[in-house]
């Protein structure tokens, strides 16, 4: 195998870990302080969700942190997998708003699939006399809080300090891969 796609993938593969622990750690802090439950619910990982406009590795990152989460976080299997497939869902579209102009609404695709999922899974759980819309608006406003703005600071943050040019690997020494 080439050495120049060996490190790629390496550099791929520990990405995803990176950002996957990274979502583990900020969920864990976010459920321990209380602002993962109540009618607006704000899971700080869900920043994270931002991440594929740099870089693909986001997309098997935050979808590994959500799952890892899910499963520390929750008792319901409805939540592990379809909450961790609406991260899924997210990030892939966060990852086709990647160009242009449409970064700057690549977190839409996460608030929708959180908001629509969310009263899903809590119908699946029986949770009774569940309103759907209720849920989902307040679901919504909580993913816009932590996707929308915590994850356009994210965003803003990594452009200023650089860490963008390194998640999109236009920080590599192009001439030292070639050797």
């Amino acid at each position: 195998m080439n050495r120049n796609i060996r490190r790629k993938k390496t550099r791929i593969l520990t990405e995803a870990g990176l950002i996957a622990a990274l979502y583990v750690v900020l969920t864990l802090i976010s459920s321990s302080v209380g602002l993962s439950s109540g009618a607006v619910q704000c899971r700080l990982g869900e920043a994270l969700c931002m991440l594929p406009i740099f870089t693909p590795a986001a997309i098997p990152g935050v979808t590994i942190g959500c799952l890892i989460s899910n499963i520390i976080t929750t008792a319901s299997v409805f939540d592990i997998i379809i909450g961790s497939a609406a991260t899924l869902a997210g990030a892939i579209g966060a990852y086709l708003l990647r160009h242009g102009n449409l970064r700057y609404i690549a977190s839409i695709p996460t608030v929708i699939a959180n908001a629509v999922s969310v009263p899903l899974i809590l119908r699946l759980m029986g949770t009774p006399d569940i309103l759907w819309y209720y849920t989902a608006l307040t679901v919504g406003a909580g993913e816009i809080i932590s996707c929308t703005i915590l994850g356009g600071l994210l965003i803003l943050i990594c452009n200023r300090c650089g860490i963008s040019r390194i998640l999109s690997g236009n920080d590599v020494d192009r001439e030292r891969l070639n050797q």
